[in-house]
């Protein structure tokens, strides 16, 4: 695999790998059978427990959808989201990444325009999809993940599918799917608000697993801790490849991350940066030492040069952040953890190349020089599902990110905004027309905007502009509307105005209402 032009500076030469994706656990069994897998609090999966549950749920899945099917998973931070993840990719099947936090429309959507067969879902989300079951003709099953409270009406419990499956670990071979086959789709917004499925495909994730895994400094000595609120592919395979004992700490207090991580001896703390800047900014900070870690990663959104330096400074080694996103499975840059630059995402890992076109012209820039990202490696998406799969890819392979940065002239990345309207709020995609939608069905809201109010911790936050009916007092407005939104969607800011300024065709240029309302 050739290096790309500004990553063969600085990464080695990578041989890819060419297995698909569920059979993750069973190479990582026979290389590292009795070493821990995955911990969570007293919960731990060796290597071999993981093969051996993967190859149940495979043939589970098997049983109760068939072979091949389109399957959602709640992207829970816990053991089982390993185990349901390579299970359904072991049955040839596809997997939906499903977001515990969404709201029952847009879980209802999501599943809809997938024609998931089959869905585990957290309690919770099994009785925010109730109502929209009629809209959910191709759903068969749900599985209600977790013990205690009975399931919901036509559901069934985890332990009651996994009981129908044969023990033996070898009692499914299901067929050994494409490698281009997809074998996971992910929903992301998108640049325009639109939620697009990104077809990802066994050969993609993968290669991005290695990739990650590189660039990290991942190996079979090494002891990950997870401290994001949901479970995200990148690290789950990038540590599997790699042989890492993962340790899950769903808990955002900075203090019990590092408890954790000086428990269990761990060498890599993933975190997100709305915790990292709040972890900066918190007065305890000076009390927090931990003594195994050698460095702090993030992505998602862009932390600020300030906190990254603050940490670092504090903690003596370095905090990096990569760039990513899920059209790339998701990897696509990570700064180097020798020799960091605070506010990078660092160069392109390995086999992959990076550059940036006038957003215009479309001619390649130079160093410094502001435009549009484009990238192009093996761990791209096979494209978009559905109505919307209007590719994004020029004739040689580029593919168009929609997000706006520069390169230094040692080939770091620089990114600085988005062209479209979508922003992120704790790592969660914000589309504003969502919230719009929402927003308008409050009897009091005649017209209405959304866009993103910058953030020091949140990266940016929601902002809504209404026109409203009657006395209503906008901050009355924004409190009921919220209980219908996840949190990373809420309203933080909400004013009143006269009118929606629109063009001709009635489409409002969100990004000129923020410059106009907040003057930036």
């Amino acid at each position: 695999m050739p290096e790309g032009t500004v990553a063969g500076r600085w990464r080695k030469p990578l041989e890819l790998p060419r297995l698909p994706l569920g059979d993750l656990p069973r190479r990582a069994a026979r290389r590292w059978r009795d070493r821990v897998a995955l911990r969570c609090g007293r919960q731990t999966l060796t290597f071999m427990e993981l093969e051996d549950r993967t190859a149940r749920c495979a043939a589970a899945v098997a049983k109760a959808a068939g072979p091949g099917a389109v399957v959602g998973v709640a992207t829970v931070l816990d053991p089982v989201f390993a185990v349901l993840y390579y299970g359904v990719a072991r049955a040839s099947g596809t997997v939906v990444t499903l977001n515990p936090l969404i709201g029952g429309e847009a879980l209802c959507r999501v599943l809809a325009t997938s024609g998931a067969r089959l869905a585990f879902l957290t309690q919770e989300m099994a009785e925010k999809i109730a109502p929209f079951r009629d809209r959910l003709p191709d759903l068969e099953t749900v599985v209600v993940l977790g013990r205690g409270a009975a399931p919901p009406e036509a559901t069934v419990t985890l332990d009651a599918l996994f009981g129908a499956a044969p023990e033996a670990s070898n009692a499914y071979a299901a067929e050994v799917p494409d490698l281009d086959a997809t074998a996971c789709l992910h929903f992301t917004s998108g640049t325009t608000g639109a939620p697009r499925a990104v077809r990802l495909s066994h050969r993609g994730l993968t290669a991005n697993a290695a990739q990650t895994a590189q660039a990290q400094g991942l190996d079979d000595t090494c002891v990950t801790l997870n401290q994001l609120p949901l479970f995200h592919i990148m690290h789950l395979n990038s540590a599997l490849w790699a042989g890492a004992t993962q340790v899950l700490c769903p808990d955002a207090d900075p203090a019990a991350a590092v408890a954790a991580a000086d428990e269990h001896g761990a060498t890599h703390w993933f975190s997100i940066p709305v915790r990292l800047a709040r972890m900066a900014a918190d007065p305890g900070l000076a009390q927090l030492r931990p003594r195994t870690v050698r460095g702090i990663f993030c992505g998602g959104s862009a932390l600020l040069a300030g906190p990254a330096r603050a940490l670092a400074e504090h903690f003596g080694f370095p905090v990096v952040q990569g760039y990513g996103l899920a059209e790339a499975s998701p990897t696509v840059t990570l700064d180097l953890p020798e020799r960091p630059r605070p506010g990078s995402c660092g160069p392109p890992v390995a086999g992959t190349e990076v550059r940036v076109v006038d957003i215009e012209t479309r001619q390649v820039l130079g160093p410094g020089a502001r435009g549009e990202i484009q990238i192009r490696g093996p761990q791209l998406m096979s494209g978009y599902q559905g109505p919307q799969a209007g590719a994004e890819f020029e004739e040689d392979g580029w593919f168009s990110t929609r997000d706006v940065g520069h390169l230094d002239k040692d080939g770091y990345l620089f990114v600085a905004d988005r062209l479209g309207d979508v922003f992120k709020c704790d790592n969660e995609i914000v589309a504003p027309a969502e919230v719009e939608g929402v927003l308008a069905r409050h009897p009091a809201v005649r017209d209405c905007v959304v866009f993103g109010h910058p953030d020091e911790f949140s990266g940016a936050v929601t902002h809504a502009l209404v026109v409203l009916a009657g006395d209503m007092r906008p901050a009355d407005v924004a409190e009921a509307v919220n209980h219908d939104l996840a949190p990373f969607q809420q309203i933080r800011y909400i004013d009143a105005v006269a009118a929606v300024p629109r063009g001709p065709g009635g489409k409002v240029q969100r990004r000129r209402l923020r410059r106009d309302t907040l003057g930036i």
